[in-house]
């Protein structure tokens, strides 16, 4: 089940405007371009950002995603006709080919059930070529991103067309072993664009602080060779990229 955040479609259309740096997505850009990659599934697509960047630069792009909101807002941005979206997971994808396939930001984490994050190492093995490339990244839990995650830490204003001035912030909910629970919280000085009068809304999430090691051995466990585990460039020392590859056909 999507985050509200992604549900809905009132917030899917606030997420690119609250979060306009992606400067995040740099680094999977130039590890496309590193690898060669003419063709690109993106698990966890959102509202389509990355995989519009890869299809300006003339990649084939497959974007996938779970939230029909999040799609929704992808299909509306200039250039779409280009990226095939799909409504799903990687659990159950068409037969594809690809040169490489991305978890962008929380992608990963956001899968906590652990029989679908096997599931989605292995939908995303079968859809890559042999030889191909699987990126994605992770949170290290040793660095308790979580203990920031509060209101004072968090909040912010911005003008967004359409809704007016919004104030937003995160709260933590609940942490138990790797899940980690937190809400966030929208507020709106205007009315016009909800039915009634809700001023406020809320999305709650949960991410799985997974260790590096058992991710390494479910990687193995898939198939997959690990050929790196790098830094994320724009968040040093706080992210693990893994950098697998599905062996080539013998």
């Amino acid at each position: 089940m999507a985050d509200e955040i992604f549900h809905d479609r009132r917030l899917a259309e606030l997420y690119d405007p609250l979060d306009p740096d992606r400067g995040d997505l740099d680094a999977y850009l130039l590890l496309a371009e590193e690898f060669g990659a003419r063709k690109v599934l993106d698990i966890g697509c959102g509202t389509g950002v990355f995989a519009l960047l890869l299809a300006d630069r003339g990649v084939e792009v497959v974007g996938i995603d779970p939230a029909g909101a999040s799609l929704d807002v992808a299909r509306a941005k200039p250039g779409a006709d280009r990226v095939r979206w799909i409504h799903g997971d990687a659990t159950a994808l068409p037969p594809l080919q690809v040169d490489l396939v991305t978890m962008t930001a929380n992608v990963a984490q956001a899968i906590t059930d652990p029989e679908g994050w096997r599931r989605t190492l292995a939908g995303a093995y079968e859809a890559l070529r042999p030889g191909g490339h699987l990126v994605f990244e992770t949170r290290d839990p040793a660095r308790r991103a979580w203990e920031a995650w509060n209101r004072e830490d968090s909040y912010g204003v911005a003008e967004v067309p359409g809704f007016g001035t919004v104030e937003s912030w995160v709260e933590l909910t609940e942490v138990t072993g790797q899940l980690v629970t937190f809400r966030w919280h929208y507020t709106f000085d205007t009315f016009d664009t909800f039915d009634g009068d809700k001023k406020q809304l809320t999305s709650d999430s949960t991410l799985r602080f997974r260790e590096r090691h058992e991710i390494e051995a479910e990687l193995a466990a898939h198939g997959y060779v690990l050929e790196d585990v790098r830094d994320a460039p724009d968040r040093p020392g706080r992210e693990f990229v893994f950098v697998a590859r599905r062996p080539p056909a013998v």
